[in-house]
């Protein structure tokens, strides 16, 4: 069973077999949802590439890394469209 990253650094599992993974917070620079931030899963130890966020209206809107380099808790992500 692969394990991943937790919150606090270390390899963990749930009991239920639920694999924990560590989180970044994305926040949204742009687009419908400016100024938003959300919680969003890493990824193979980075922030996602892409993030798919619902909307107010029903429907969703696809961000995507503002930059390919970056680090620290939190990532920086720029709207492309809505889904």
């Amino acid at each position: 069973m692969a394990h991943t990253l937790s919150q606090g650094g270390t390899s963990d599992a749930c009991a239920s077999g639920q694999e924990v993974g560590a989180t970044i917070t994305a926040a949204l620079g742009d687009g419908p949802l400016r100024g938003k931030r959300i919680e969003a899963q890493v990824v193979e130890g980075r922030p996602p590439s892409t993030v798919d966020v619902p909307a107010d209206d029903g429907s969703t809107c696809r961000y995507c890394l503002a930059q390919w380099s970056q680090s620290g808790i939190s990532a920086e992500y720029t709207f492309l469209y809505r889904v």
